[in-house]
């Protein structure tokens, strides 16, 4: 494969393989496919019959296969002649609240007809283009620019079949369209075994969390007397912009989310006034952090000075040696118990009374460092593998900005 130094001269990819040469053709999507939206059966068809094609299916899936498609529908006289979806059609997600989102693509590989559902356009094949090579051009930057351009709306964005039939698109010859297609899909291989290697070590560690915690312990402390300091934050005024964008880390379920265990950055920051016209208070670096509302029960441990809102319990640790410890027995809490503690309002949240006064086993100094230490090693290892998943996904997007016009 080689780089393109003449892109700018024809209409050719920056990266290419070496063997092939002359000029990609432009071409309208309706000169591949036929566009139809899709059907909008009663609820009391579905869970029996064929499968149902979803915009979820779309999304959820690196190809569309029948076994993989969650929904069954009953037919009724001409659906399938309608409605049918068969190898190598296209289908579009037809509805989106983001206007980014609009129009995504999928394909369908399977020899099994079924049908598709009313929020999604299927573009039947006119069986001129490799299915697998449109997947990735649809998927690639360009494409999607060229297609997010024909949506439409205002709070909600939709696409409909006359924007699709007006996309242009750029393509090589059949073989090279293979030659592609066959790469990408190799490196999907890869990035699907990756996520198999990480789904696998989340449950190896989630089993033996449930193994370790769930032998009976030698003694249990309350949570509150193996911390010097624990309380809520606070949250400044909204609306007085005075308050946010200074330098003051300000920690959200969107940070914890992302980065897990170990919390290095904030997306949100508050300002010196904002810290002292609320109740929030600077977290010391190293200290462990519950949500109490939304997503309950998370647990995080600071890597920086950061302040919370009141949505969040943050706690000093009278000993640092407990501090993985204690990460790994709440989150394990969190999966296995917490349910019990909920409180029903407007939304389901716990308390910083019943956060302090959650039971903590112990199995001995030197069990509890052991246990930690466990956890601690797979959760190394899978940060490794995350870490290689995030180069074969950078890989891919590279390619499909590459080698697509």
């Amino acid at each position: 494969m080689a780089n393109n130094n003449n892109k700018d001269k024809c209409n050719v990819p920056h990266l290419r393989f070496p063997e092939f040469e002359g000029e990609w053709r432009s071409h309208l999507l309706t000169e591949f496919m036929s566009f139809k939206n899709g059907m909008n059966p009663d609820a009391k068809r579905f869970g029996n019959g064929i499968k149902f094609i979803s915009v979820m299916d779309i999304l959820n899936n690196q190809f569309i296969y029948y076994d993989n498609i969650r929904v069954s529908v009953e037919v009724i006289d001409g659906d399938l002649e309608t409605y049918g979806v068969n190898y190598g059609d296209i289908l579009f997600q037809r509805s989106s609240e983001t206007l980014e989102d609009v129009g995504q693509a999928n394909v369908y590989l399977d020899s099994k007809p079924a049908v598709f559902g009313g929020f999604v356009i299927r573009g039947k094949s006119k069986g001129n283009y490799n299915p697998l090579f449109f997947r990735y051009l649809l998927a690639s930057p360009t494409a999607r620019k060229r297609i997010i351009i024909k949506g439409a709306g205002a709070q909600h964005f939709n696409i409909g079949q006359d924007g699709l039939s007006k996309v242009r698109i750029d393509i090589p010859r059949k073989q090279e369209q293979e030659k592609i297609a066959k790469l990408l899909s190799l490196l999907d291989d890869r990035i699907a075994t990756q996520n198999k290697i990480i789904e696998d070590l989340k449950k190896l560690k989630s089993a033996i969390s449930k193994q370790v915690f769930a032998q009976k312990p030698s003694g249990s402390n309350r949570l509150d007397s193996l911390f010097s300091k624990g309380k809520a934050g606070g949250t400044p005024t909204s609306t007085n912009k005075e308050y946010y964008n200074g330098e003051i880390p300000f920690l959200s379920i969107n940070d914890i989310t992302k980065q897990g265990k170990y919390v290095r950055y904030t997306e949100n920051h508050l300002s010196q006034s904002g810290l002292e016209n609320s109740s929030a208070w600077v977290v010391p670096k190293y200290s462990l952090i519950m949500s109490m509302y939304a997503s309950v029960g998370l647990v995080t441990i600071n890597e920086i000075p950061i302040t919370t809102s009141q949505a969040m319990f943050a706690m000093q640790l009278k000993n640092k040696d407990l501090l993985d410890y204690l990460y790994y027995y709440l989150s394990y809490f969190k999966y296995r118990h917490i349910h019990k503690y909920l409180e029903t309002g407007t939304q389901s949240n716990i308390n910083a009374d019943i956060v302090r006064g959650i039971m903590i086993p112990t199995y001995g100094h030197s069990r509890n460092m052991e246990i930690s230490s466990t956890l601690q090693g797979i959760d190394v290892k899978i940060d490794n593998e995350l870490s290689v998943l995030k180069l074969f996904n950078r890989q891919k997007n590279y390619l499909l900005s590459q080698m697509f016009i």
